[in-house]
């Protein structure tokens, strides 16, 4: 038998990640001729957790400007809620339109 053992010094480099933060999107609504202007106002209150006030706001943003932004989110947030609000206006038969994009 022998007394050498395997040598076991064994330098490790200590490596420092940074993780980036996700990237994020814009979830914005468009102007059409057809939406009633208290639906879009329900929308904002309903999905994005608007008061009254801001949710009018927007709304006349997305009359007069053609589009309005809801808020900003990551992409799995910002493209559940694009989902919801095309969903519900064509559950209601209203054709607003929702989109997201990303900053």
């Amino acid at each position: 038998m022998s007394d050498k053992q395997p040598k076991t010094d064994i330098l490790l480099e200590v490596q420092h990640t940074q993780l980036a933060p996700p990237p994020l999107y814009t979830v914005l609504l468009l102007n059409d001729d057809f939406t009633p202007m208290d639906f879009v106002v329900h929308i904002l209150q309903k999905f994005f957790a608007m008061n009254h006030e801001r949710a009018t706001q927007i709304m006349l943003k997305v009359h007069t400007e053609g589009q309005g932004v809801c808020g900003v989110y990551p992409r799995d947030i910002a493209a559940t809620k694009t989902e919801q609000v095309m969903a519900y206006a064509r559950a209601n038969d209203h054709p607003l339109a929702c989109i997201m994009e990303k900053n």
